[in-house]
C-alpha cells in the first residue's frame, strides 16, 4: 500500500484500505459465551456509513463537533469509532465504570456537543447524567446506539467559553494583518481525531485534543517497521481511554488486516484471555504495558506468548519502563522468533515517539553483571526530541529530562488554542545519553535523597526483578520516608531469604525498609501499576487490622457474603450469592479483588496462600473453600455414617490423610430405593446409601476413589474372608504399615496376577465393566458389561457365573451405568437406542431411540436422578427414566459425543466432548450450554472433575486442565492423540491418563508432571487408581496397553509392581473392587485378575 500524506485522516486511510479488502475481516468479537463474531471491511464501512449520515444531521449547526463514545468494547465498536470520524468530528471515549463525577468534568472540559451512548448502557447514562437530551435514534437503534445532546443552558455556556478562550490563549502570539502567525497552529484550524484525558498519574488529569496530522505518522511508520499484512490479526489490548488503543486499531484497520476485541472480563482473567489470544485467535501483533504482560504469569508467557511455535510476529512493549533483559530471557522459550520491540511516548504527543527492536545480543546474553541496557532507540516521523539539564539547556551527553514534540507532531491540552510549530513538551522522563544512545532512567519523580545518596527507583526495581525468586516487583516512596518494596515471587519463598539477597545485591542506600510480598501487582486502567493502591495496601499492611481471634466456623459463610455484596455494592435485600458466581463477572475487577483479599484476610485473622488467583478465576464455593481450608486446616471433611444394614461407608478415624472427601449430598429418602454403591471406569464411584441414624437422610454422590472410606465399604465378610488368607502375619488390629514398610514397600513388588475367571460374551468387548453392590444382594457384587455380539451380561464377581444375559438391537461399546434408584441398568447400543433394564433380572423397563449410534456411556445426576448421556446425531440427551421422558435434548455444537458426560455436583455443571472439538459445560437442568472451548480437533476422552478443575485429553495430543468457568488453567502435552478418559485421586490429588505415545502420565492438580511410564504400546483405555486392597497403606495404578498387557504401577513413585498379558487387544479400561480387577477384552472374554500379595509378610 502506497504510502499516506500526513494530511491524510484516520478514516481516510481506513476506507482506502476497505476498497481494497472488502471480503476480508476487518473486527472479530470474542464474547464471554457465544461463539466469535465477524465484520468484513464491507461491512464496516457500510455500517460506519449509516452512522454517519445519522450524525451529519444533528451536527450541521455544529462548527467543530465533538462527539463522546459511551461504552464497552463490542463487535461495533470500529463502526462507532469510524461513524463519527467521517462526519468529519472528533471522538471521546468514555468509560462507563468511571465515577460519574469524573465524567461530568471530562464531558465540560472536553467540551463535548453529543453523546453515543451503547444500548445497554442507556439508563444507566440517564440516571447519572439527567440534563442531556436524548435525540430520536430510531434509524440508528440496529447499530446498538442512543445518540444525547449537551443541554442547552451548557451549549450556550460552551459557544461562550469557546470564544473567550480562543483570546486568552492567542493573546501572546504575534498578529500580522489581524491573522495569527505562520509559525502557529490553531486547534479551530484543526482536523481533529480524538479527545483523552492523561492518566493523572503524575498531577491532576489533563484534556488531550489529538489532531488527525500528530497520530497519522505514527500509523504509517509502525506499520512499515512491523510490516503489517492484511493476513495479521492485531488484539485491541489497551482500553479506549488510553491513546495506544489508536495505534493497534487503525495499524489493523489501514493494513487490511483484522482487530481482535474482547469483553472486560475475558481481558481480566488473565488465564482466559492468554487462550483467547494464543489458543483459538493466534494473535500476531501484541502492543501491551509490561504489566500487563506480566499479568499472565512467566510460565504462560513462555508457553504461549513467547514459545517456540508462537504465532505473536510482533511483541510491543511501551507505557512503562522496559523489562531487564534477564527478565525478557526467562520469558522466551528456546527457539522463539518473535520480534521483541521498546516502545516510548506520551499522550501529550499521541501517541509513540520512539522504537528500538530488541537485538539477538541482548536476548541471548549470558555474561553474568554484564547485562546490556535497552535504549529508547530511534525516532517515528515526525518526532523531535531533546534532552535538557537542570538549567534548562539542550545537552548531547550526561543526564537530563526528555521533551517530545515535533513541527506538526502537536496535542491541545486544556485550554490551549493556538501553539507554536514545534512545540516540545516535558515528559518528566529522566535519561543518560552515552554514545549517541538514550537510556531511560525513570521519573524525576522517581529520583529520591536517601542516606545523603541519590537513587533512582527504577535501579532497585530492575535489579530485584534480575532475583530467580522474583517474578515482578515494584518500589514505592512511602509518605516520602520509606523505601518499600512489593514482591511477586516466583514461588513460595519466606521474607529472611528475600532479604539476604537484596542486601547482597543492592547497594547499602538502595535497600528497602519495608518488603511485602503479594500475588500480583494491581494496575490501572491503561495497564500501568497502580501505585496509589500498592501504598493503600501498605498502609493497612502496617496497621495490621487483624482480630483476636479465629472467627467461628459457622459464620463464615454469611461474613464472605457480606464483603462481597459490599464490595459490590450491591443493595440490601439481594439474594444470596449462588454458589458458582465469579467475582469478575459479578462486577468485579482486580482492584476490587486485591481489596476483597485484604478485607478476608483481615477478617480471618491471617494470609490465605492462594486467595487472590482464586478471587480472580473462582467461583464462590472455590473462595469458601480456600479460607476454609486455611483457618482450619485440621477439621475433618468426610462425614462420620453410622453402619448400616449393607455395611456401608465408614469414615476411618486413622492416618493422616490431608485430602479428606467432601460430605455427600443428604436428601430425604426415597420410596423403592436399593441402598447401592457401583464402581466404574477411572475409579468413579456413585453412592446412594440410606442413612440409618437419620431417618430422614439419604446420601447420594458421585466422587473419585482411592479412598480408605470406600475401601473400608468394600470389606464385607466374604471379602474379608478372602483377604485373611493372606494376612496371617499380619495383625486384624493394624492396617498400617510402619514408615520403613511403606518406604520399602515402594521399592518391592506388592502383587502377582492370576485368573480368577474369564466369560466369553461371543464376540469382542470394548466396553468398561460396571461393578455394584447392594443390601439386596449384599454381600455379593455384580458384573455388568455388554459386548460387541450385541449381549448385554450381569457376571457374579467373585465365581464369574452369569445372573441373568440380554441381547439388544446391536452391538454394545458403551459401558452400563445404574440408576439412581438403584433399579435399574442403562446401557447405549449402536441402533441409536439406549436401553433401560431391571438390574436384577436384565427385563426391559424402558427403550429410548436417538438418531444414531450411542456410545457415550450414561451418567446419572445424583440429586435429580436424570440420565444424560450422547449420541452421534450430535446432541446430548437428558432422561426422566421414572415417567419415561426426555426432559431436554441439546446440541453440542457440532461432531459426535463418543465420550460419555461427566456432572459435578459443586458447581452444578454438566460437561460434554464431542468428536466436532469442542468442550462444553451446559446447565444439567435445562441443556443451555454455560461455556465452550473450541480444541481444533476430536475429543473421544470423558472429560473428569473435580470441585475446582475440569480434566480432559484430546487428539491435538494435549492434556487440558480447565476451570469450571471455563478458563484453561494448564495443559500438558505428549507425543501422541490422547483417548484416555482422566483418572483422579481424591486423596493423593493425582492425575492420571494415557497416551497413544505409549506412556501413562501422572501429574499433580497444578499440570506438574510427577512420573510418566512407557509401556509396551499405545493406551486408549482409562487409568484406574485403587488402594492396597489388604492394608490400605499406599496408592496403585491399574492400566492397559493395546495389546494386551495390564499394568499395575505404584501410584507414588510410577514404578511398575507388576504386569499381566491378555490373550487379545484390549480397548476396555480396568475396574478394581478389593483385589479383583475386572477387565474386558478383544479376545470375546471379560476377565477377572486376582491381585495376590507377592510379600510374605502380608
Amino acid at each position: 500500500m502506497a504510502a499516506v500524506s500526513s494530511r491524510c485522516t484516520l478514516h481516510e486511510m481506513v476506507l482506502k484500505a476497505a476498497a481494497q479488502h472488502e471480503d476480508r475481516h476487518a473486527v472479530c468479537f470474542h464474547p464471554i459465551k457465544q461463539q466469535p463474531l465477524f465484520l468484513t471491511y464491507r461491512e464496516l464501512t457500510t455500517v460506519s456509513g449509516e452512522l454517519t449520515a445519522f450524525l451529519k444531521l444533528h451536527c450541521l449547526d455544529t462548527e467543530t463537533c465533538r462527539i463522546g463514545l459511551y461504552c464497552h468494547p463490542g463487535i461495533h465498536l470500529p463502526c462507532w469509532i469510524m461513524g463519527i470520524l467521517c462526519v468529519p468530528a472528533a471522538y471521546c471515549p468514555i468509560d462507563p465504570g468511571s465515577p460519574s463525577h469524573f465524567t461530568s468534568s471530562l464531558m465540560e472540559r472536553g467540551k463535548l456537543n453529543f453523546i453515543l451512548v451503547e444500548n445497554n448502557k442507556v439508563k444507566a447514562f440517564k440516571m447519572h447524567f439527567t440534563d442531556w437530551t436524548e435525540q430520536d435514534s430510531n434509524p440508528v437503534q440496529h447499530l446498538g446506539v442512543t445518540l444525547f445532546k449537551v443541554p442547552k443552558y451548557k451549549e450556550a455556556c460552551l459557544e461562550k467559553r469557546n470564544g473567550i478562550c480562543g483570546k486568552q490563549a492567542t493573546s501572546a502570539v504575534e498578529y500580522k494583518q489581524g491573522h495569527i502567525c505562520k509559525d502557529s497552529i490553531d486547534i479551530r484550524e484543526e482536523c481533529l481525531a480524538y479527545i483523552l484525558h492523561t492518566s493523572g498519574t503524575t498531577g491532576a488529569p489533563k484534556i488531550v485534543s489529538v489532531p488527525h496530522k500528530c497520530i497519522v505518522p505514527n500509523i504509517e511508520h509502525l506499520r512499515s517497521i512491523f510490516n503489517i499484512l492484511p493476513s495479521d490479526l492485531l488484539f485491541l489490548a489497551s482500553p479506549l481511554t488510553f491513546d495506544p488503543s489508536v495505534v493497534e486499531l487503525f495499524l489493523a484497520l489501514y493494513s487490511g488486516a483484522c482487530i481482535l476485541i474482547v469483553p472486560d472480563p475475558i481481558r481480566m482473567i488473565p488465564t482466559k484471555l492468554c487462550d483467547v489470544l494464543f489458543n483459538q485467535h493466534r494473535v500476531t501483533v501484541l502492543q501491551l504495558t509490561p504489566t500487563l504482560l506480566r499479568r499472565f504469569g512467566s510460565h504462560s508467557i513462555r508457553s504461549s506468548v513467547l514459545s517456540r511455535d508462537t504465532s505473536l510476529r510482533i511483541l510491543a512493549l511501551g507505557g512503562e519502563p522496559f523489562p531487564a533483559a534477564p527478565v525478557l530471557r526467562n520469558w522466551r522459550e528456546h527457539g522463539n522468533k518473535t520480534r521483541i520491540f521498546n516502545l516510548y511516548g506520551i499522550t501529550e504527543v499521541s501517541s509513540w515517539a520512539t522504537y528500538f527492536e530488541i537485538p539477538e545480543t541482548i536476548l541471548l546474553n549470558t555474561q553474568i553483571g554484564n547485562e546490556p541496557l535497552v535504549p529508547l532507540g530511534f525516532l517515528l516521523h515526525g518526532t523531535i526530541i531533546e534532552v535538557r539539564n537542570d538549567e534548562d539547556c539542550a545537552v548531547e551527553k550526561g543526564e537530563g529530562q526528555v521533551f517530545l514534540g515535533g513541527q506538526e507532531r502537536v496535542c491541545f491540552l486544556d485550554e490551549e488554542v493556538v501553539l507554536p510549530y514545534g512545540t516540545l513538551r516535558n515528559t518528566g522522563d529522566c535519561v543518560t545519553i552515552k554514545d549517541g544512545e538514550m537510556f531511560l532512567l525513570g521519573r524525576k519523580d522517581n529520583q529520591i535523597k536517601r542516606h545523603g545518596k541519590r537513587l533512582n527507583m527504577e535501579y532497585v526495581q530492575q535489579v530485584v526483578e534480575n532475583l530467580t525468586q522474583v517474578e515482578t516487583c515494584a518500589v514505592s516512596w512511602f509518605q516520602a520516608r520509606q523505601l518499600i518494596l512489593f514482591v511477586v515471587p516466583r514461588e513460595p519463598v519466606e521474607k529472611k531469604t528475600l532479604w539476604k539477597e537484596l542486601r547482597t545485591c543492592l547497594l547499602s542506600y538502595a535497600v528497602p525498609d519495608g518488603l511485602v510480598l503479594i500475588e500480583s501487582l494491581p494496575f490501572t486502567k491503561h495497564g500501568k501499576v497502580d501505585m496509589s493502591q500498592l501504598n493503600r495496601l501498605y498502609t493497612d499492611y502496617v496497621k495490621e487490622r487483624r482480630m483476636d481471634g479465629l472467627l467461628q466456623r459457622e459464620d463464615l459463610w454469611d461474613a464472605l457474603e457480606n464483603i462481597w455484596k459490599s464490595l459490590l455494592s450491591l443493595p440490601d435485600g439481594t439474594s444470596a450469592v449462588e454458589n458458582d458466581s465469579m467475582f469478575l463477572l459479578s462486577g468485579g475487577d482486580s482492584l476490587m479483588a486485591l481489596r476483597f483479599q485484604e478485607e478476608l484476610e483481615t477478617l480471618v485473622g491471617k494470609s490465605v496462600p492462594g486467595l487472590l488467583e482464586v478471587l480472580l478465576n473462582g467461583t464462590f464455593m472455590d473462595i469458601h473453600r480456600q479460607i476454609y481450608k486455611c483457618i482450619y486446616p485440621m477439621v475433618e471433611k468426610a462425614s462420620i455414617v453410622p453402619h448400616t444394614e449393607i455395611n456401608t461407608i465408614r469414615t476411618l478415624e486413622k492416618g493422616n490423610h490431608a485430602h479428606k472427601r467432601n460430605e455427600p449430598r443428604l436428601t430425604d429418602p426415597e420410596k423403592h430405593i436399593n441402598s447401592f454403591i457401583s464402581l466404574s471406569r477411572g475409579n468413579r464411584i456413585f453412592i446412594n446409601v440410606h442413612l440409618a441414624s437419620e431417618s430422614h437422610a439419604q446420601k447420594c454422590q458421585w466422587t473419585n476413589g482411592s479412598s480408605i472410606e470406600v475401601a473400608e465399604f468394600m470389606k464385607t465378610d466374604d471379602f474379608r474372608s478372602e483377604c485373611k488368607r493372606q494376612k496371617t502375619n499380619q495383625s486384624s488390629s493394624s492396617s498400617f504399615m510402619s514408615q520403613d514398610s511403606v518406604l520399602s514397600s515402594v521399592l518391592e513388588s506388592q502383587f502377582f496376577i492370576r485368573v480368577r475367571w474369564k466369560s466369553d460374551t461371543g464376540k469382542c468387548v470394548d466396553a468398561t465393566p460396571l461393578l455394584i453392590q447392594s443390601a439386596s444382594t449384599r454381600p455379593s457384587v455384580t458384573v455388568y458389561i455388554g459386548s460387541h455380539s450385541h449381549r448385554m451380561q450381569a457376571l457374579h464377581l467373585k465365581s464369574g457365573e452369569v445372573i441373568w444375559e440380554r441381547v439388544l438391537g446391536d452391538r454394545v461399546e458403551s459401558s452400563a451405568a445404574v440408576s439412581r434408584c438403584g433399579s435399574f441398568v442403562l446401557i447405549g447400543c449402536y441402533n441409536g437406542s439406549l436401553y433401560v433394564l431391571n438390574r436384577h433380572d436384565g427385563k426391559e423397563h424402558w427403550i429410548f431411540s436417538t438418531k444414531d449410534a450411542i456410545k457415550s456411556s450414561p451418567t446419572i445426576d445424583p440429586l435429580t436422578g436424570l440420565v444424560f448421556f450422547g449420541s452421534h446425531d450430535h446432541h446430548l440427551y437428558a432422561l426422566d427414566i421414572n415417567v419415561k421422558q426426555c426432559i431436554w435434548k441439546s446440541f453440542c455444537g457440532g461432531g459426535a459425543v463418543f465420550s460419555s458426560p461427566c456432572i459435578s455436583s459443586e458447581p452444578y455443571i454438566l460437561y460434554t466432548a464431542t468428536l466436532g472439538g469442542f468442550i462444553s459445560a451446559s446447565n444439567p437442568s435445562t441443556g443451555d450450554t454455560l461455556w465452550r472451548h473450541a480444541c481444533g480437533k476430536p475429543v473421544f476422552a470423558s472429560p473428569q472433575c473435580n470441585t475446582k478443575h475440569v480434566f480432559v485429553g484430546c487428539v491435538d495430543e494435549n492434556f487440558y486442565c480447565f476451570s469450571h468457568s471455563g478458563e484453561k488453567v494448564w495443559h500438558i502435552t505428549t507425543s501422541g492423540p490422547i483417548f484416555s478418559s482422566p483418572c483422579i485421586s481424591s486423596i493423593s490429588q493425582k492425575v492420571i491418563f494415557g497416551s497413544h505415545d505409549g506412556f501413562i502420565y501422572c501429574c499433580d492438580m497444578e499440570g506438574v508432571l510427577l512420573w510418566k511410564y512407557k509401556t509396551s504400546s499405545r493406551v486408549y483405555s482409562t487409568p484406574f487408581v485403587f488402594p492396597h486392597p489388604h492394608t490400605q497403606n499406599m496408592e496403585f495404578v491399574a492400566a492397559a496397553s493395546t495389546d494386551g498387557n495390564v499394568w499395575v504401577f505404584n501410584a507414588g513413585s510410577g514404578l511398575l509392581d507388576t504386569v499381566y498379558k491378555l490373550d487379545g487387544e484390549v480397548f476396555s479400561s480396568p475396574v478394581v473392587w478389593g483385589n479383583y480387577l475386572v477387565i474386558g477384552c478383544r479376545n470375546d472374554y471379560v476377565y477377572c485378575l486376582d491381585l495376590m500379595s507377592s510379600r510374605s509378610s502380608i
